[in-house]
């Protein structure tokens, strides 16, 4: 395992330099596309997207190659690749009309809602962990169908700036709820502090590690990887619920939408905040694997998770 924190985060804050794809053209044609035209017809362009990038982005093929090749202990072929990206790409489109408002178009299952409703009942708010596996946009339909609970996402948009500022356009309130993941940390504490204080929901991607995360290494899909500590961190200092939230497309034009409870306990010291982190991040850890083995298309860390001499132009 792992010795050195910084190190083991090399490859997780690295792919933050990697090129954003596409150009704000197509990006335009697509949004206008699936407004005017319906999923339908996007769908069907996205075949030749999909194509596209399987042949211009060579580093997200063979990162989807090896994801694919580790989940199902075997030689995975050109088609299974196409799936997974085509997934991606499709999970993208639908962010469209998630933004917009058009619910409607999708059959949304959800479950553990009732637990989370019962948690945001008692007025502390409530932090929801999500990650890089299936959509976390799904997760605004929630506030769709209870507008009373107001949802706040920590994100990094400079990740993706031209698709955000393609997105922001079609639904300008939510951009007002984003918290910046690259704003000083006491300004993102604070910021979280207000929501959770006024009842709201804050989400945060618990997956990735940023470079002034240098996160704590656990197993996962056999091999250590550094998970950020960062979110539980998070999650103790404030002592409010916390709650595990998958997106899984399930094809066609279904979601399901998970909600799971996930303790957190507060340390009964600072000497243990440390062992009751690592305990908490294994556990998150073992969750997501179980939910990347039973929807292995949905994940979108499109860079080599697990090694940590990648270059930091071949990851994403």
């Amino acid at each position: 395992m792992p010795t050195s924190e910084h190190t083991g985060t090399a490859v997780q804050s690295a792919w933050m330099r990697r090129r954003e794809g596409g150009n704000r053209f197509w990006l335009l044609f697509i949004r206008w596309v699936v407004l005017h035209g319906g999923r339908l017809p996007a769908r069907f362009c996205l075949l030749f997207a999909t194509a596209y990038f399987y042949l211009r982005r060579p580093v997200e093929r063979r990162a989807s190659r090896a994801w694919l090749r580790r989940v199902h202990g075997r030689r995975v072929g050109t088609w299974q690749v196409l799936r997974h990206m085509y997934t991606f790409a499709t999970v993208l489109v639908d962010r469209v009309s998630l933004l917009a408002g058009r619910h409607d178009r999708f059959a949304i299952r959800m479950q553990g809602v009732e637990e989370l409703h019962a948690d945001l009942a008692q007025g502390r708010g409530c932090i929801l962990l999500g990650s890089h596996l299936g959509s976390f946009e799904v997760m605004r339909a929630l506030g769709a169908r209870n507008p009373r609970y107001r949802l706040w996402v920590v994100m990094d948009q400079q990740l993706s700036g031209l698709m955000s500022r393609v997105m922001d356009d079609l639904n300008p309130g939510i951009a007002a709820t984003v918290i910046d993941a690259r704003a000083p940390g006491a300004q993102i504490a604070l910021q979280i502090h207000s929501a959770l204080a006024a009842g709201d929901m804050v989400a945060m991607l618990s997956d990735r590690a940023h470079a002034g995360d240098p996160g704590i290494a656990v197993d996962f899909f056999g091999q250590p990887v550094h998970f950020p500590g960062t979110p539980l961190t998070m999650a103790m200092v404030a002592r409010v619920p916390v709650t595990l939230v998958f997106g899984v497309f399930e094809g066609g034009n279904r979601y399901r939408l998970m909600f799971e409870r996930f303790a957190v306990p507060a340390p009964a010291s600072r000497a243990t905040r440390r062992a009751v982190l690592e305990d908490a991040i294994r556990r998150y850890a073992g969750r997501l694997e179980e939910v990347a083995r039973q929807y292995p298309y949905n994940w979108f860390n499109f860079y080599d998770f697990w090694n940590e001499d990648s270059h930091p132009e071949e990851v994403r």
